[in-house]
């Protein structure tokens, strides 16, 4: 036997080739180890998909008798050697060679991989996960950050009263794909934070993912105290302190991890604001490096730091009391930062002279960054709504605020029956560049292989749905006739609707059940029947969305539709890949603009399942009527009831007289034309822009290059640009009150608008300042805003000068008006300077 086995299963080291191959992540996509594990355990596997948990556990007899397989060894030598020769991907180097970006660092409170990692909740984790597996896939340099949960987000069980219950599992570290992260003298990686009392000590752990990394920090460390030991015991428990040493841990651990690795980013991405401290810490690495002040450290290292925003609402950002904060952060900002308490606060604070304030964390990721974006392009809208307050009297289309629309990541979300289909239609690695030729490749594709498709999945998903619901039926103690009936439901020849997300009262899971009367004679129609799947948690402190899966579990037990539909429950990602590849239509029904982006319509895409949904998030700029439906008028309602109705009634008749006709008129093949047509265009128009492919290559050439060019260009010369910026900034804000306009004179002449202004400059440099005419965006449009170019000095007056630009006269010369901004050729405006005067 190879003596590399010979510490397996329970004693594997990370040098085994099992170990190896089970300790990477690129089976969560690539699959191409799947047939190990299954044969060393296939019932574990196929409840777990974890490797390293099959590895653990089976027996060495087991063990010795695949290895003792010719053929077992052989696949074992050639995914390892395989492994081993994988080369970096070549777009980022080839599109992009000799950039200044060499790292990125990516924090997260949470990361979802696999469901053999489960440290993740919903949406934000299946953000970041899916944006890291494709860095990997583009080549693009990140380095991922989070933490290790004990416990993790909670797993859901139904009772039979159909009430939900939190369940907490330990996840064991050991049965977990990570390793321990190693120094250079092979001890265990440990990080020390001085917290208020006692100090707090960090365990570091490394996930490889394919050929990029994720560092995640627990504080199950002995040597800690026990409260502090349950620090990171949940994702999302706790009250305001828990989340807010959990936050800590993230943002000032996670930049200590970094540099203790010797790794030195350009850019710091923090997808949400609760990573936001790392700003401060990469500011105070700064000061310490380079002998500068914070001030100048933060206008050098807030050009390298891009801030995602994923909440739609005020209430959704982490807040925390000024006494909260002062316990934590007194001592951190005057001995290490050498600020003010006060100074500190103002940073997460609209109004800096309000004492009572608490501390905003999403102020702090906004005033520590170079550029901030919204994950849909309504989404960009309504962040622009919300932070228009710290612009005081800026345009709400001024706030600088963009958006980088989310993607999934399609190698992870696809069918193996999907796949096979991108593959021979566009070929293999399609996913891996830059996407231009997918869409008139995949057109290629007949209705007899995309209907065939289809069937296959429907087929998959029905048996998976099967074995859960008979197992669920099981655990309420039922007879073995109501679990064999139980594993008898759905049909593969029916429609198949899905709904599976997080039930919160903004999403409305239950516009479903508003005529409950309705939906059965829908689902029970003999001619054209219809099956519906549910899946979905409510957060344990949420009752009203607890209310509504209670609402669905006593609804699935009428009688007339327990066998079309069925409550599946402890949503995860498993049973999302699953989901998403079978269900013929996937219904979202959320309150506009709450929803941000929403990536689970995505997911459906690739496989060719097709979207109903509200014009909300990733939808409202996807939707086109051959690609799908649309639910409501794109506008925005509030919680109106009258409107909930409205939405109801429109999502029965899509049902009713346009969705279900069309999945059941066949040709003579028994094919649905029309519906296959439908698909074709979805997978073809809507896949490739809505993949994390598309996302990341966005990130890195609108984001993250530019900020690693402007981060080197403010770093240079111990800082030598940042402290100028800081001394603009400062002679800018001083001089600014004094600043105002003479008289505007407008002519019309040969169909052009004439515009001259006096403008009074007083003690700011003119260099320093832009005189704009501006105006109004029109309807669906952007706003006008031209530059004036500076004239003669007005006689007698030191500062003062006439201003004059020309346009056509399309608009109403009432429509403009001038105003005068702040300018640096290296400051982000208003962003780094807020000041505005505008003409009276």
């Amino acid at each position: 036997m190879n003596p590399l086995y010979t510490n397996l299963p329970s004693e594997a080291r990370a040098d085994d080739p099992l170990a190896r191959l089970a300790l990477d992540l690129h089976w969560a996509w690539n699959h191409s180890t799947d047939k190990l594990w299954r044969r060393l355990d296939p019932e574990l596997w196929d409840h777990t998909h974890n490797p390293w948990v099959v590895l653990q556990t089976v027996s060495k007899a087991k063990l010795d008798s695949a290895l003792a397989d010719p053929e077992f060894q052989k696949m074992v030598e050639e995914l390892d050697d395989a492994r081993a020769t994988r080369k970096p991907a070549r777009w980022f180097e080839s599109a992009h060679p000799g950039s200044a970006l060499k790292t990125v660092a990516y924090f997260s409170m949470e990361y979802m991989l696999s469901e053999a990692l489960p440290i993740y909740s919903g949406g934000l984790g299946n953000v970041a996960g899916d944006q890291l597996k494709a860095a990997n896939d583009l080549g693009v340099p990140v380095v991922a950050v989070g933490l290790l949960y004990q416990q993790g987000y909670f797993r859901q069980a139904i009772e039979p009263n159909g009430s939900q219950i939190a369940l907490y599992p330990y996840n064991d570290p050991g049965q977990l794909p990570i390793k321990p992260l190693r120094d250079p003298q092979g001890d265990w990686l440990r990080l020390r934070i001085d917290l208020p009392g006692f100090p707090l000590w960090l365990r570091c752990w490394e996930v490889q993912v394919g050929l990029a990394k994720l560092y995640l920090m627990d504080s199950n460390d002995p040597a800690n105290l026990p409260k502090y030991r349950g620090y990171t015991s949940e994702l999302y428990g706790g009250g305001p302190e828990l989340r807010l040493r959990q936050e800590l841990i993230l943002g000032m651990g996670g930049w200590r991890l970094l540099r203790a690795l010797k790794i030195q980013p350009e850019v710091c991405h923090l997808n949400e604001g609760h990573a936001a401290f790392a700003v401060l810490e990469r500011a105070r690495n700064f000061m310490e490096d380079n002998g500068q002040p914070f001030s100048v450290a933060l206008a050098v290292t807030r050009a390298g730091n891009l801030f995602t925003t994923h909440t739609p609402v005020e209430a959704g950002f982490d807040r925390f009391s000024p006494d909260l904060m002062r316990r934590f952060f007194s001592a951190y900002a005057e001995n290490q930062l050498h600020i003010s308490f006060d100074d500190l606060m103002a940073l997460g604070r609209r109004n800096r002279n309000d004492e009572g304030e608490p501390f905003n964390m999403a102020y702090l990721a906004i005033r520590a960054s170079g550029a901030i974006n919204g994950v849909s392009r309504l989404h960009g809208e309504v962040s622009r709504r919300l932070f228009q307050p710290l612009f005081p009297r800026w345009p709400e289309s001024d706030v600088p605020v963009s958006h980088v629309t989310n993607g999934i990541h399609v190698a992870t979300w696809d069918s193996c029956e999907a796949d096979k289909v991108w593959t021979e239609r566009c070929g293999a690695g399609s996913w891996r560049g830059d996407l231009k030729s997918v869409a008139t490749c995949f057109r290629k594709a007949d209705d007899e292989q995309l209907w065939r498709m289809r069937s296959d999945e429907c087929r998959s998903l029905i048996g998976s749905i099967r074995q859960r619901h008979a197992r669920q039926v099981a655990g309420w103690g039922a007879s073995e006739q109501e679990v064999a009936e139980a594993g008898r439901v759905f049909d593969v020849d029916l429609l198949t609707l899905g709904f599976a997300r997080r039930f919160a009262t903004y999403k409305r899971p239950n516009l479903l059940l508003r005529d409950p009367d309705r939906l059965i004679r829908i689902l029970t129609n003999s001619q054209r029947p219809v099956q519906l799947v549910i899946a979905g948690k409510a957060h344990p402190q949420d009752m009203a969305g607890q209310a509504m899966i209670q609402q669905w579990n006593q609804f699935v037990r009428r009688p007339e539709v327990q066998s079309r539909v069925v409550f599946l429950p402890d949503y995860d990602m498993l049973m999302t890949e699953q989901l998403v590849a079978g269900v013929d239509v996937w219904i979202n029904t959320p309150r506009r603009p709450w929803e941000a982006s929403g990536t689970s319509g995505m997911k459906v895409l690739v496989n060719g399942g097709l979207n109903v949904s509200v014009l909300d998030g990733w939808w409202a700029e996807a939707y086109t009527p051959e690609v799908g439906w649309a639910i409501g008028d794109g506008k925005e309602h509030g919680d109106d009831p009258a409107w909930d109705a409205a939405d109801a009634e429109a999502l029965y008749s899509l049902l009713e007289r346009e969705i279900i006709p069309e999945f059941y008129e066949r040709d003579e093949r028994g094919i649905p034309k029309k519906w296959v047509a439908r698909m074709r265009e979805s997978m073809a128009q809507l896949t490739a822009p809505f993949s994390a492919n598309r996302t990341v290559r966005e990130y890195t050439e609108n984001h993250y290059m530019p900020a690693a060019e402007a981060y080197s260009r403010r770093a240079a010369d111990k800082g030598k640009l940042g402290a100028a910026l800081v001394h603009w900034q400062d002679e800018t804000a001083r001089n600014w009150r004094d600043v105002r306009f003479g008289p505007l004179h407008v002519d019309s002449r040969d169909g052009q608008l004439i515009f001259e202004v006096q403008v009074y400059l007083d003690g700011v440099d003119p260099e320093s300042a832009h005189v704009e005419l501006y105006a109004d965006p029109l309807e669906d449009g952007k706003p006008f805003r031209q530059t004036m170019d500076r004239g003669a000095q007005l006689a007698g007056s030191v500062s003062g000068h006439v201003y004059s630009t020309r346009i056509p006269a399309t608009r109403n010369a009432n429509d403009f008006t001038a105003r005068v901004v702040p300018y640096h050729p290296e400051a982000r405006v208003p962003l780094e300077a807020a000041e505005i005067v505008w003409q009276r």
